[in-house]
C-alpha cells in the first residue's frame, strides 16, 4: 500500500495557539530546560501528536536541545508522520523531513529491543492518546516500559490530557482469551487516565510481564484537571491518525468502533465522517433513526 502524502492547515486564533489553559508534558520539560535529561543519552518514541502547545514538534526540540543527546528515535502504527494506514506494518525508515532514521515499532517487533536501546540512558515517551483501550499507542507505551525495565533504562512519559475528560470510565476488563495489542491489558474500554496516569497504573498495579516494573518518571501538566475535555484545554489538536480527525472523533470511536470490528456494517472510515456514520444495504436509514431515537439516549441524536 502506497502511504498518503497529507497536508493539514490550521486556522487558529493567536490567543488559542500562545495561551493555552493547558501546559504539556513537554512544553513544561522545555520550560525546566529538560533538566531531568541533562547529560543523557536519550531515546525518544514519539509521532506527529508529539507537539508542544505551539505545534512545535517534540522531535525537533529534541535534536536542537543542547544538554542532551537524542541516539534514537521510534514510531508506533501509523508511523512517525501519521502516513500508514490502521493495521499496516512498516519498517525502520529514514524521515527525510528531519534527517533522521527511526526504529519501527509496528513492524518486525512492536517492542524495542535491546540492540535499538544499546547505549541509551532513558527512553521519553510523548503520544497522544484518545483514551481508548483499544488503541494500540498505549501498548506501545506499555511495551516499551517491559524493555526499559529489562535493560535498566529510565522511562519518562510526557503527559498529555485524556481528550475524554479524566472522569469517565466505562466498559469492561479484557477476558484472558482475548488479550492482544488492541487490549494489550485488563483495564476498562474506556479508562478515564492521561497517558502519563496509564504508566503509573500499569507499573504500580505490576501489569507488565512477570510483573516487572521499569524506573518511572512522570513529566506532569500544568493546569490540567480531571474535568476537562480536550475541547476546554485551549490546545490545537493534531489527528493521532487518519480517522481521528477531531478532538470530538474519540466520542464517536467509543460509542461505534466495537461495531465495525463486527464487519458487518460501515461506521464511516474513509468516509468524511469516521465513526458517526452507519452504512448497509440492507439497512433502512429512516427506520434506523426512529428507532435509535425512540431510545431517548442523552445527548445522541440519530439522523
Amino acid at each position: 500500500m502506497k502511504k498518503i502524502l497529507l497536508i493539514i492547515l490550521f486556522f487558529c486564533g493567536i490567543s488559542s495557539a500562545q495561551n493555552p489553559k493547558v501546559l504539556l508534558g513537554i512544553d513544561v520539560l522545555q520550560f525546566d530546560n529538560f533538566e531531568i535529561l541533562n547529560g543523557k543519552r536519550v531515546g525518544l518514541i514519539t509521532n506527529q501528536t508529539g507537539v508542544n502547545g505551539r505545534l512545535e514538534s517534540t522531535l525537533d526540540i529534541f535534536m536542537k536541545a543542547k544538554n542532551f543527546d537524542l541516539v534514537a528515535v521510534f514510531s508506533p502504527e501509523h508511523g512517525l508522520r501519521g502516513s500508514y494506514g490502521a493495521g499496516e506494518k512498516f519498517n525502520d525508515n529514514y524521515d527525510s523531513t528531519s534527517g533522521i532514521t527511526y526504529f519501527s515499532l509496528y513492524g518486525s517487533t512492536r517492542k524495542p529491543t535491546s540492540k535499538m536501546l544499546n547505549g541509551l540512558d532513558v527512553l521519553v515517551y510523548d503520544i497522544q492518546d484518545i483514551g481508548c483501550r483499544a488503541y494500540t499507542y498505549i501498548s506501545t507505551m506499555g511495551l516499551a516500559m517491559e524493555a526499559a525495565a529489562e535493560n535498566n533504562i529510565e522511562f519518562v512519559v510526557l503527559d498529555r490530557p485524556n481528550p475524554l475528560g479524566g472522569l469517565r470510565v466505562e466498559g469492561n476488563l479484557v477476558e484472558n482469551d482475548f488479550i492482544s495489542f488492541v487490549s494489550q491489558y485488563k483495564i476498562p474500554y474506556v479508562y478515564g487516565l492521561t497517558c502519563g496516569e496509564l504508566a503509573r497504573f500499569l507499573n504500580e498495579e505490576q501489569m507488565l510481564s512477570n510483573g516487572i516494573k521499569c524506573k518511572l518518571n512522570i513529566v506532569k501538566m500544568d493546569g490540567w484537571k480531571r474535568e476537562l475535555k480536550f475541547a476546554d484545554t485551549g490546545l490545537i489538536w493534531v489527528p493521532t491518525s487518519s480517522h481521528v480527525p477531531y478532538s470530538d472523533t474519540p466520542f464517536y470511536l467509543v460509542g461505534t468502533g466495537v461495531l465495525g470490528e463486527l464487519v458487518t456494517i460501515s461506521i464511516g472510515i474513509s468516509y468524511t465522517l469516521p465513526f458517526q456514520t452507519f452504512a448497509a444495504e440492507w439497512v433502512n436509514p429512516d427506520t434506523l433513526a426512529s428507532r435509535m431515537n425512540a431510545l431517548n439516549l442523552p445527548g445522541v441524536l440519530f439522523r
